[in-house]
């Protein structure tokens, strides 16, 4: 597949070490309590948009099999040295698996999906849950898309999430919360975290080609 240029993960590709080093300890196992409570011992996970591969390993030491992906070819092989998966180089646009997991791990990677695409990219997620999955994925608490230090931010609130999920029908809403930032000296920060189900018995059907959505709209490295 033909790949256009993408400025967020331009960043990432150039600041795959430095990102590495800041991220890949920083303790997220109260975010993961909610999301694995959804989850039978030994489910299939997706880590889309794994970053350092932080979440990977955790899932992985926890005994779940889990799968990851990132579209920062530097960043997924210090991923995969790290969390001893191997991880696809893929983006959210790239995604074509059905009914493939039980639950999809999007931690700080959504977020750098243009409005106009996050649609397509839940509906792509939504087909890859297996009947019943669960999704989580956490924003940057706010409303707007804006670009910051070299990267596209898609904010989200409440509102907004809601508005957002108007457009994925497969998807609803088991809960939604709002934390500090996990990074020691970040702490002012607020995330929007939000769990997701794919209720649905049959998501058959064509994933939502929305005008206006932009053709980097894949970007995912996780930000946090």
């Amino acid at each position: 597949m033909s790949r256009s240029p993408n400025p967020t993960i331009a960043h990432y590709d150039a600041q795959a070490e430095p990102f590495f080093a800041a991220t890949v300890a920083v303790d997220m196992s109260p975010l993961y309590a909610p999301f694995l409570a959804k989850l039978t011992a030994g489910a299939s996970i997706l880590d889309a948009g794994c970053g350092s591969g932080r979440d990977a390993r955790a899932f992985r030491e926890r005994g779940y099999e889990v799968t990851a992906m990132e579209p920062s070819m530097p960043l997924a092989r210090l991923a995969a040295s790290h969390c001893g998966v191997s991880v696809e180089i893929r983006r959210f646009q790239e995604i074509d698996w059905h009914e493939r997991f039980d639950g999809i791990w999007a931690c700080a990677s959504l977020l750098h999906v243009p409005m106009a695409g996050l649609p397509d990219a839940l509906q792509r997620l939504a087909r890859s849950l297996r009947p019943g999955g669960v999704l989580y994925a956490s924003f940057k608490y706010g409303h707007g898309e804006r670009d910051s230090g070299g990267r596209r931010f898609t904010d989200l609130d409440e509102a907004a999430l809601a508005d957002l999920l108007h457009w994925v029908p497969e998807l609803t809403t088991i809960e939604t919360w709002v934390t500090a930032d996990q990074r020691a000296g970040r702490e002012a920060e607020r995330w929007l975290n939000v769990l997701l189900a794919n209720d649905r018995r049959d998501i058959a059907g064509s994933i939502i080609d929305q005008a206006g959505a932009d053709s980097d709209h894949g970007a995912g490295s996780s930000s946090a």
